[in-house]
């Protein structure tokens, strides 16, 4: 089938690009037309924190929103010149959207409660305010709406009065994406293609295949958007994905392509031979990706439902464009494939055996042990960190001293203790005043409990059926007493207090956090487990062997383990920080784990098939193992070094373009696998072991075989003879050198 679609597409090559511009445009019209919005849904059904929001959000919609905080420091705040100016300053932000009307919209320093007495630090000098927000039905605060309170209290600062607006509203006002990393990926992908093509032409097919599957991917996601939870950072996380795949698949085509055109073959044949084996291989590799990105939704986290569509959907488009438009494109360029050629680096793509990597994999098989074993050593002591990583959320105190969020949280940390910046907010349905003295009596008494820094009187709604404690940690957010705290509370110290009657739920932001992280870390092995069986199954049935799908993802997780490791010493242990911008460590936030895993998993298995479909290719033709694998490394290392390159590169760039700590790293893990992967995996580790292996790569049970569906790598297309190889080769070949 493969085959007639290569022939059709290449004879049809006019009909064929125009199906791919009418889905271009129409996908893209209706996106706009009838695209849905951004949402964030970071519900977790059954956690504790979920139930206390639920409760909120019915019965004491004022402390279900979001807030953010407005933290001010003079010489005195009682002062009645700064009392006047802050009260002003009040009144100004209850008006601002979204903040919820008075009395609920903004909780004073000020007032006369017992709740403002605590909003004063105990030497009078600083002092803050909650803004309340409305609950948006998942939607998170507009940006705008944080960036209007930045401004007005801007403007309301005066000579010895600090004011500083914090909180996660203020945070996300505050983030401003660097415009151009993207297109600083594109052009580094570029320079690699030139350098490796040595052809305009033929560096800007693989350019094209990406942008098609980014155009398209992008307003499928739009449309996703309608009836799944789409997040707005899927179109960057569906770009970058785009990128890397879209230029890897092309690239292999076209090189594969190239082959056979410099062999003597004509234009329609090379075309043909590069998409029933590169492509073949491409769609397998590609649909491993489908299988990770989708993966995901084993998490049962609504926030990635349509970061994983969208992503799959992405490389979808990108796998068919990449087997229908591509050999369209090419149908029109035929032998100027090659033209515009930049004579320092181009080179024909028939002379594999005299490379530097024919010789580097025949030094490798001369000592598969040794070399073997010290690759290995290097990726168990890269990973060793991961045994000590803590998953979490790092909080405001990471962020670059230079935004007000940042200054907001060292000023309550200064003035009240680093737990001010992360209460946790205790709620309980109540049945009238007698309850609420209860909770009260609570309240009093957590103060004695260790780990609490101070509590809040209980605050009843309006119809005293439902109140809320206010309970400050001694301890930051992302400190791991803190979540050692909200255990406690939970299982010991409120059942003992109350009996159950009330029944107090721990919830608020920090206890959401922890209940994340804690939800995360028993779901991701179900995910990584689910994964690989499918792919590993999947290989089996490609390959016709049971050891090289199991070597294939044993080294897919070598490397992550590799990339896991990198992060945990950097931004948890603070080794090299400095380097790439990051000041101070914190956990690991607990959904890079998730997301690191399913996208490298799918990118490495890649590279996997890439490499391995290629020596099955040759293994098929010379049945001689070592020189399959010798041959498979040679043709493929060059294509494979230069897709890691435009990947690395292109992850790098989001590391040094971002002052945000979890987009470093992100970027850094992706980095770090992709090199370690087509480094020290595919040109140390696979020759290596696939030498130790030998013919035992290739063994499958009779039994095994006879129920496997019928897939197959190799070509059936080229069996013809090999390329002429120069004489000293041919003998190398025979004497098995």
């Amino acid at each position: 089938m493969l085959e007639r679609l290569a022939r059709w597409s290449y004879h049809h090559r006019w009909a064929m690009v125009g199906i791919w511009v009418v889905a271009l445009v129409g996908t893209n019209f209706l996106a706009s037309s009838a695209g849905g919005d951004y949402s964030q849904d970071f519900s977790l059904p059954g956690a504790e924190s979920q139930e206390a929001y639920d409760l909120l959000n019915d019965k004491f919609p004022a402390f279900a929103g979001e807030t953010a905080d407005i933290v001010f420091q003079a010489d005195d705040v009682k002062d009645p010149a700064v009392e006047e100016t802050m009260t002003a300053l009040f009144a100004e932000l209850q008006e601002v959207d979204h903040v919820l009307d008075a009395p609920e919209g903004i909780t004073s320093p000020y007032d006369d409660s017992g709740q403002g007495a605590t909003q004063v630090s105990e030497d009078g000098t600083i002092a803050f305010a909650t803004v309340h927000f409305e609950n948006l039905d998942g939607e998170s605060v507009p940006i705008e709406v944080g960036q209007e309170i930045l401004r007005l209290a801007d403007e309301a600062e005066r000579p010895g009065l600090a004011i500083e607006p914090g909180g996660s509203v203020i945070a996300f006002a505050e983030f401003q994406e660097p415009g151009g990393a993207e297109m600083f990926g594109f052009l580094a992908a570029i320079i690699i293609l030139l350098v490796t093509f040595g052809s305009f032409i033929a560096m800007g097919l693989p350019i094209l295949m990406a942008l098609v599957g980014i155009g398209i991917g992008l307003a499928l996601v739009m449309l996703f958007a309608n009836f799944l939870t789409v997040p707005d950072f899927t179109p960057q996380l569906a770009s970058m994905i785009g990128i890397g795949v879209g230029i890897d698949y092309a690239l292999f085509i076209v090189t594969r392509y190239r082959q056979h055109l410099h062999t003597g073959d004509d234009p329609e044949r090379a075309n043909l031979i590069a998409i029933v084996t590169a492509g073949r291989a491409v769609l397998f590799a590609g649909t491993t990706v489908v299988i990770s990105l989708l993966g995901i939704l084993l998490m049962g986290f609504a926030f990635v439902e349509g970061v994983a569509i969208g992503g799959a959907a992405t490389v979808m488009v990108t796998m068919l464009a990449s087997v229908t438009l591509l050999p369209a494109v090419v149908g029109f360029v035929g032998h100027k494939i090659d033209k515009f050629r930049l004579p320092w680096f181009h080179r024909a793509e028939t002379d594999h055996h005299t490379t530097m990597w024919f010789r580097w994999s025949r030094l490798i098989q001369r000592r598969p042990g040794p070399i073997g074993a010290v690759a290995l050593l290097a990726l168990v002591a890269l990973a060793i960190p991961v045994f000590a990583m803590e998953l979490g959320f790092a909080d405001a105190a990471s962020s670059p001293p230079d935004r007000s969020s940042r200054r907001a949280y060292d000023l309550l940390s200064e003035g009240f203790g680093p737990g001010f910046n992360g209460p946790l907010l205790l709620a309980a349905e109540i049945d009238g005043p007698e309850e609420l003295g209860v909770l009260n009596e609570v309240s009093e008494q957590l103060q004695g409990v260790d780990g609490v820094a101070g509590t809040s009187p209980a605050i009843p709604n309006d119809e005293t059926d439902t109140a809320i404690i206010q309970v400050f940690p001694e301890t930051s957010p992302q400190h791991e007493d803190t979540g050692r705290l909200v255990t406690d509370l939970r299982e010991d110290v409120l059942p003992e207090l109350t009996g159950d009657d009330p029944e107090v739920l721990v919830g608020g932001l920090t206890a959401s956090v922890i209940d994340f992280a804690s939800v995360n870390g028993q779901r991701l092995p179900v995910l990584i487990a689910v994964v690989i069986l499918v792919s590993f199954l999947l290989l089996v049935a490609v390959f016709r062997s049971i050891l090289v799908p199991l070597k294939a993802a044993i080294m897919n997780l070598l490397s992550i383990g590799a990339a896991y490791g990198v992060v945990v010493a950097v931004f948890q242990w603070g080794w090299g920080a400095s380097l790439i911008g990051v000041e101070t460590t914190a956990p690991i936030e607990a959904w890079v784990p998730m997301m690191l895993f399913t996208i490298l998993f799918g990118l490495s298995m890649d590279y996997e098939i890439f490499l391995l479909s290629r020596i099955r290719e040759e293994y098929v033709r010379t049945k001689d193992n070592g020189l399959a694998v010798a041959n498979g490394l040679a043709a493929t290392a060059r294509v494979i070094s230069a897709a890691a390159a435009i990947m690395v590169t292109v992850f790098l760039s989001f590391v040094f373009a971002f002052d945000e700590r979890a987009i470093k790293l992100f970027g850094t893990g992706l980095a770090v696998a992709i090199f370690v992967d087509a480094t020290i995996v595919r040109m140390v580790l696979v020759p290596a072991t696939m030498e130790l292996l030998g013919d035992a790569n290739w063994w499958l049970p009779k039994w095994l075989e006879k129920i496997l569906p019928k897939f197959s790598i190799e070509s059936h297309t080229d069996t013809g003879p090999p390329p002429d190889l120069p004489p000293e080769v041919v003998e190398e070949e025979k004497a098995g050198v």
